[in-house]
């Protein structure tokens, strides 16, 4: 009896384990592939501004964006594995925006973060991109503040951009200003709860008055105002030879219209902010003449690497012509990919360390090379406005008051 119950247990104890190596088979046949998908993918977060105040930028970012993505996709991808980007919207709102990079890293998993648009939208996010160690390059964000913290003065060692700085732009305008059109006298019209129109303003005052200007005026208004005659028919009343409105396309449509309704004839100027075609649509092709922008790019450029991305951008996007934010976020892509190249790794501690040691990648906007500030060294192009359609003006050199003809 003892034999036949010790020969029964031997033989369960086998079954037993057959049945466990089979189990654990089946299990390594299934896990393995699920890992391999996983493994084969380099996950790259999008924090973007698809719907909201700044739309249409954030929309322009994604595409170019998906433009180059799908270009290193098709070639094979980065380091013999396809990048899947995942973009989401943060509505035009620094909450929002968040809650999207909490859910890109936590839940998405992803090794780095591309936006947002805004300078305040960027900063609504960057602390977590800090504490998680996950790099993050913003493709719009101008202010100085977005890379240090200006309470520490610590460089944020995390956060990168694709964008020249608000002190550099300020002073483009502010020098475009008395040098090439003469103004010895602004009024400056600032958006009040925007740290990227208070940042263009404050530079370009501080440029145009060290360059010998007055400046006249410096009035303030809401995002959500609607009306702005009080205030334009006051800045009118002074006579300034330019007028300075660092803001988003929204507010600076319905600035322009009213000021060239209230008999405004001076020339009207701002950021990188006011490059979209719904500036057009808000304000009229009339009302827009004699105005000027500066830009990170000219689509009319004749540089070879422009018209190519120009001609591919069109060729995806149903002949749509690509805006400032369509070139830097590309540029963003290229940026990161050659970080991930460089570091032989995508795990984000080795992306930080390449992005800061990058030197001279050529892109679409200029060669990049990032300061100790991890801002990009390159130059700045004014655009002017006539008959509802942008056209290059002059080129500005990088961190200088030298215009280019």
């Amino acid at each position: 009896m003892r034999r036949g119950r010790a020969k029964k247990g031997i033989l369960l104890l086998i079954t037993l384990l057959m049945i466990s190596l089979i189990a654990g088979c089946g299990g390594q046949e299934n896990k393995p592939k699920a890992e391999q998908q996983e493994a084969d993918v380099i996950k790259i977060g999008g924090n973007y501004e698809l719907s909201g105040q700044v739309a249409t930028f954030g929309n322009s970012a994604k595409n170019g964006i998906n433009l180059y993505f799908e270009e290193v996709n098709a070639k094979g991808g980065v380091l013999g594995k396809k990048i899947e980007f995942i973009c989401l919207d943060n509505k035009s709102e620094a909450t929002e925006a968040a809650n999207v990079a909490l859910r890109l890293i936590n839940q998405d998993k992803v090794v780095a973060i591309l936006g947002a648009i805004t300078s305040g939208n960027t900063m609504g996010f960057s602390q977590i991109g800090m504490d998680n160690k996950i790099p993050i390059m913003t493709t719009g964000g101008t202010n100085p503040d977005v890379t240090v913290d200006p309470n520490t003065g610590k460089v944020r060692e995390y956060v990168f951009r694709s964008v020249f700085i608000d002190p550099f732009q300020g002073t483009v305008m502010a020098t475009f200003a008395t040098k090439t059109l003469g103004a010895k006298t602004a009024a400056v019209y600032v958006e009040n709860n925007s740290p990227y129109s208070k940042g263009l303003a404050d530079f370009f005052v501080k440029a145009f008055e060290e360059q010998g200007g007055k400046i006249v005026a410096k009035e303030a208004f809401l995002t959500e105002d609607q009306d702005f005659s009080a205030t334009l028919t006051k800045i009118k009343s002074l006579k300034p030879d330019v007028i300075y409105v660092p803001a988003y396309y929204e507010q600076v449509g319905k600035i322009v219209k009213q000021g060239r309704d209230l008999g405004i004839t001076v020339p009207f100027m701002g950021g990188d902010g006011w490059d979209s075609p719904k500036l057009i649509e808000i304000a009229g092709a009339k009302a827009l003449n004699g105005t000027y922008f500066s830009n990170h790019y000219s689509p009319d450029s004749q540089d070879p690497i422009v018209q190519e991305f120009v001609q591919k951008y069109k060729a995806k996007y149903n002949n749509e012509t690509p805006d400032a934010l369509a070139a830097l976020a590309y540029d963003a892509a290229i940026l990161m990919v050659k970080a991930i190249e460089q570091a032989g790794s995508a795990e984000p501690e080795k992306i930080k360390d390449a992005l800061v040691s990058l030197k001279d990648v050529q892109a679409v906007t200029g060669k990049y090379t990032f300061d100790a500030n991890h801002n990009p060294v390159k130059g700045a192009a004014i655009l002017e406005l006539k008959d509802g359609k942008q056209g290059f003006k002059v080129q500005i050199n990088p961190y200088s008051n030298l215009i280019l003809k």
